[in-house]
């Protein structure tokens, strides 16, 4: 049975085991939006931040159904989410859905109406920081090749692809920067979705001036915006935003989140700007925004 044929099935036994819905009955339902990426370009900080407004609600870990847990099946899916009442949002954030070939399709299968949101940022930044957080899960920092040995250099002996042949003299094989190169992932968005159902998010905007980035979201959510400058302040370490309670005291991200970057050398950060370059103006075009990229 393909993936087609169990999807429809599960919504076949889904709508005969749904009750009624009741006004003042709190239950679990689909997501009406799903953060689908892109990794490393400030998912988790939206999250975050679009709680601000009472009514978005949101599973605390990244669910990952449409990529690695679709066999589970949409009832344990729809477990994952939380308690919503009627006029509430649900909001899943699964990173690595925007670089599936798969995710696109099912999460049309399942709801053609969902709105679909994607944070992008400068994609020779979101590299480097892709690579910084492998070294520090991997525990290889110091000890696996630089950055600049990866990107650009001989690192056959740690991919899967044979970056021997490169691409504009980039290893554009490499996950890292493979996943930067937004417009080959946006089209199966496209395919499945029109534009009008997808939101761009700004991830460096949303770093520089995080009230105005939510605002724009919360918009296209259909919500009353209520995100403003003063609920937001600056981690004095990270110089990153947090949220700021009611009492003053400031809600920051995790330990994990704002990790320094290594330095990269300038010639090497040259020749990834040139190659991002046309990348980026043809992701530009095909979204109809552009970015000071």
């Amino acid at each position: 049975m393909n993936y087609r044929l169990l999807l429809l099935f599960h919504l076949f036994y889904l709508s005969r085991t749904i009750p009624l819905p009741h006004s003042e009955i709190a239950k679990k339902r689909f997501p009406d939006a799903i953060i689908v990426g892109v990794k490393k370009a400030g998912t988790r900080a939206l999250l975050e931040f679009l709680k601000i407004n009472p009514l978005v609600k949101a599973p605390g870990p990244e669910v990952h159904f449409f990529d690695k847990n679709f066999n589970k099946g949409l009832e344990w899916y729809r477990e994952q989410m939380p308690e919503t009442m009627n006029g509430e949002l649900t909001i899943e954030k699964s990173p690595a859905y925007f670089h599936s070939k798969n995710a696109p399709e099912r999460i049309k299968m399942l709801n053609p109406n969902t709105k679909i949101i994607i944070v992008v940022r400068d994609p020779v930044t979101r590299a480097i920081s892709d690579y910084t957080q492998s070294s520090s899960k991997r525990k290889r920092l110091g000890l696996m090749p630089s950055f600049e040995e990866m990107a650009v250099g001989n690192c056959a002996m740690w991919l899967k692809a044979n970056c021997t042949t490169k691409t504009r003299g980039v290893n554009a094989g490499w996950g890292a920067i493979r996943i930067g190169v937004y417009h080959k992932h946006m089209k199966r968005w496209l395919d499945n979705f029109p534009m009008q159902n997808i939101h761009i998010v700004d991830g460096e905007k949303l770093i520089t001036n995080p009230a105005e980035e939510v605002s724009r979201t919360e918009k296209f959510l259909g919500l009353t915006p209520v995100a403003k400058p003063t609920n937001f302040g600056i981690d004095p370490i990270k110089k990153f935003p947090c949220v700021k309670k009611s009492d003053g005291e400031l809600h920051c991200l995790g330990k994990t989140k704002g990790r320094p970057h290594p330095d990269v050398k300038l010639d090497v950060l040259q020749t990834l700007k040139e190659f991002y370059a046309p990348e980026n103006k043809r992701f530009f075009q095909m979204v109809n925004q552009w970015f000071d990229w």
